[in-house]
């Protein structure tokens, strides 16, 4: 095989990462997991682990910008995890005009149902997967999910989970 035909089946295969994405995010929710995810589940995770992440410094505009969403919509996930008594809202120790967003014991409590969900999925998806394989493909996507800590964001600054946003 040729040079050209090497890089042009290379090209192909990277042009495909962006629809396995999609496909992941849609399809991982219908393997079967103990408790089923529910169809709240899956914006709850996203602000869940955000929130994680941030470790006690995000705010309801920086939630916004992470998942590239409108302050209200974001409000309004904030809101339903506050009144599930997952998450609350405390004034911000740098900068007490602001409130910052953190998880209660029962966020981390679900964070953790989040989480032992989404390692049945993986494990069920690549249950006829050589075990070296498996561990080879969970080291590579966290390889991959780090590395997107230091993307930038639209407006130059980095776009880690520990930077706050602006007032709420």
């Amino acid at each position: 095989m040729s040079n050209d035909q090497d890089n042009g089946m290379n090209d192909a295969l990277l042009d495909e990462v962006g629809a396995a994405f999609s496909r992941l995010r849609r399809r991982t929710t219908q393997v079967p997991v103990n408790p089923p995810v529910s169809r709240k589940d899956l914006s709850r995770n996203l602000v869940i682990n955000l929130v994680d992440d941030a470790g006690g410094t995000l705010t309801v505009s920086r939630l916004a910008e992470q998942l590239s969403i409108d302050v209200s919509v974001a409000s309004r996930m904030v809101s339903d995890g506050i009144s599930n008594g997952y998450l609350m809202r405390l004034a911000s120790q740098h900068d007490g005009r602001q409130s910052v967003i953190q998880l209660t014991p029962d966020g981390y409590a679900l964070r953790n149902r989040f989480r032992s969900q989404q390692r049945q999925a993986f494990e069920y998806i690549t249950r006829d997967w050589p075990a070296s394989e498996r561990l080879e493909f969970a080291r590579l996507l966290l390889k991959y999910s780090q590395a997107t800590d230091q993307l930038s964001s639209p407006d130059g600054s980095v776009s880690s989970p520990a930077i706050t946003g602006t007032s709420d």
